[in-house]
């Protein structure tokens, strides 16, 4: 079978994706925007034939490209991508191309957060109200209709990013000004606030059969998270899913894969559980970010890209997760912008916990630091995995109080 990926080479987990096309025995394509030569030997072994665009976020580039691939051969199956910005455009080449998979149709409900929740409340999903939101005065109207709390978001963002919680009308007004709703038309949606814990459950679906679920609690809620710098944010894979509390969540995550017509794809689904219940978030048709694979595998004993690489060529997949372990990622924060100066706290954290440290990542002294928003993986960080969750977790609130990201 002939598999093309598109982006093998960033972020830096898109590479496992074509060693577990080649593992299984695809012949692979690569499309990216990086020159052949810039990928690692590693990669250059797993790649049959790779094209270069300049942009792999160009449809007319990566079309073309895909066509090249298709006259030179052999007989392209599946054109595959897994990146919240790629999908939409992998979906608009197949159609282009010929080529089977994920309906565009599918894709679109997934990447535009306006679209998907009207879809998903009319199938009777609990969801946040919602309006489309291009200028200042429907920003104003709708908050006018649902009253504050409420959260302008871009329709096809991915994470926090461009995120705003808005609790009156002097921030409704900064964040117009900020995003120059009051300048031009532009693609946002805004939404009732929903108070309560926030996660994710991830799962691996195979011809719309969900073959492997993930489920990973947020600590604390992302877009605060995301705007504190004093906060060590979490991010912790519970290894207890068979427990009765998440029955329900399992459930619901399935009824909205099945709504939503995914036949095989990764899915990456965000909920709250508050007073009001359980309430959809929403939902991508690709795997979670930060790299949240790896920590599935360490956790599970297993290779979920495998799985997904067999699911893709086959139509069948059969992980089997050993639930041994429960993780997680902590991202240590410097405690001011300028340059990293140092760490301490450390070396006493590899001697309490030694084994169940998986990884650090500590940028080395004189990195420009980033901005507080930059992501789970934008600063230093962490990989815990331990046999109790709730050990897990205390270990990772450990680190969050003991190690410091030293800058100026």
């Amino acid at each position: 079978m002939h598999v093309i990926f598109l982006a093998p080479h960033f972020p830096a987990n898109q590479r496992e994706f074509a060693r577990a096309l080649k593992a299984v025995g695809a012949y692979v394509s690569g499309i990216g925007d990086a020159p052949y030569g810039a990928l690692d030997h590693e990669l250059r072994g797993w790649l049959d034939h790779y094209e270069e665009v300049p942009s792999v976020g160009d449809i007319d580039a990566v079309t073309d490209a895909v066509r090249r691939i298709q006259i030179r051969g052999p007989w392209v199956d599946r054109f595959e991508a897994t990146i919240e910005s790629h999908v939409l455009i992998a979906a608009q080449v197949r159609e282009r191309t010929g080529i089977p998979g994920l309906r565009y149709e599918v894709t679109e409900r997934c990447r535009d957060k306006f679209v998907m929740k009207q879809f998903l409340r009319s199938k009777g999903i609990p969801c946040a109200k919602n309006a489309a939101i291009s200028t200042a005065g429907e920003a104003v109207a709708f908050a006018r209709e649902a009253g504050y709390p409420l959260i302008l978001k871009p329709r096809d963002g991915a994470g926090a990013a461009s995120t705003y919680k808005v609790e009156d009308d002097a921030q409704l007004a900064a964040a117009i000004s900020e995003t120059g709703l009051d300048k031009a038309r532009r693609y946002f949606t805004m939404e009732e606030f929903v108070h309560g814990h926030e996660g994710f459950i991830d799962t691996l679906t195979v011809n719309g059969e969900v073959v492997f679920e993930g489920i990973c609690h947020y600590y604390p809620n992302v877009l605060e998270a995301m705007t504190t710098r004093w906060v060590s944010p979490q991010i912790v894979l519970t290894n207890r899913v068979d427990a009765p509390g998440y029955q329900g969540l399992r459930q619901f995550a399935r009824r909205v894969v099945a709504e939503m017509g995914i036949s095989t794809a990764p899915t990456h689904m965000e909920w709250f559980y508050g007073q009001k219940g359980l309430y959809f978030s929403e939902i991508g048709a690709r795997p979670p970010g930060c790299r949240l694979w790896d920590l599935y595998c360490a956790a599970n004993d297993m290779d979920l890209y495998v799985e997904w690489a067999r699911g893709v060529t086959t139509g069948r997949a059969n992980p089997k997760p050993s639930r041994r372990f429960a993780a997680g990622l902590i991202s240590i924060r410097p405690d001011a912008d300028g340059e990293i100066r140092g760490y301490t706290g450390v070396d006493a954290i590899n001697s309490r916990y030694g084994d169940s440290i998986l990884k650090w990542h500590l940028p080395a002294p004189g990195t420009p630091t980033k901005p507080v928003g930059a992501g789970y993986l934008g600063h230093a960080w962490a990989w815990v995995r331990h046999p109790d969750y709730d050990s897990c977790r205390s270990i990772l609130d450990d680190i969050g109080r003991t190690v410091h990201c030293w800058a100026g």
